[in-house]
């Protein structure tokens, strides 16, 4: 399997034609009928000047012409391709960029079937990513969503506890704010409550940059909340605390 170099200075160059003959072979094994050479052609020639986050989302486009058009079997077929759990805490992007047309596939056609959907980000944040998919979920489904991600935080699973975090950060990059708890932070906040002992490091960044992401959008809250642990003695909460605040002029710990 071709992995994504850190020496590589552009990694638009990976989700070109290259993904599409990865993707188009592990799809054929499990859905003879895609038309995988048709899928390479239309990618190769449309995927030029753009960037990668612009080619992912032409992947899910032109995968969404190819697959049935009944959404269930469409994702049935995708996340059958999807593999091993990834094991480790790192490789989400590294080993497994591939799959990130996948998450866009379930962020743009997914957002009717609510269940099938929220399994879907669940396989696919254990080995890359849910935490771009999971924002329009959140958005049209906020008190259904958070209390599913609410039962990733209590998970066994670290990606899950994880994407708990990760995925209701307010201003999580490359995605469009989260304006959705802003100004009323406890569905959040009642999350990262559990989270704030956790022993992951991956776990652990995420729930101090969501944390962060509150001291810019509404910097009262956040402090509150910093306020409420910071005499814990507990390394993994003072971890968090203290990387949350990296980017704050004053010292608050």
């Amino acid at each position: 399997m071709e992995i994504i170099s850190t020496e590589d200075k552009s990694i638009s160059k990976w989700f070109g034609s290259n993904l599409a003959q990865l993707l188009g072979e592990k799809i054929v094994m499990v859905y003879p009928q895609f038309d995988a050479e048709k899928y390479i052609q239309i990618i190769n020639s449309k995927c030029v000047g753009l960037s990668y986050t612009n080619r992912i989302e032409l992947h899910a486009q032109i995968l969404h012409q190819f697959l049935p058009e009944n959404y269930p079997k469409a994702i049935k077929v995708l996340t059958s391709i999807l593999g091993e759990e990834n094991p480790n805490e790192t490789g989400m992007f590294k080993n497994y960029y591939w799959i990130m047309p996948i998450g866009k596939f379930v962020e743009n056609y997914g957002l009717e079937d609510f269940e099938i959907s929220i399994k879907a980000i669940e396989e696919i944040t254990k080995r890359n990513t849910g935490e771009y998919a999971i924002r329009p979920f959140i958005r049209k489904y906020p008190k259904q969503t958070m209390e599913i991600m609410q039962n990733w935080s209590l998970s066994k699973n670290f990606h899950l506890r994880r994407l708990a975090a990760e995925g209701c950060r307010a201003k999580l990059p490359w995605a469009t704010k989260l304006e959705t708890f802003i100004y009323e932070p406890e569905p959040v906040f009642k999350i990262l409550e559990n989270l704030m002992q956790d022993g992951v490091k991956f776990v652990q960044k995420s729930v101090a940059n969501n944390i962060a992401d509150y001291l810019k959008v509404n910097p009262e809250v956040g402090f509150d909340f910093i306020e409420k642990y910071k005499n814990s003695k507990n390394e993994n909460t003072e971890w968090i605390l203290k990387h949350s605040v990296r980017n704050v002029k004053r010292s608050l710990l």
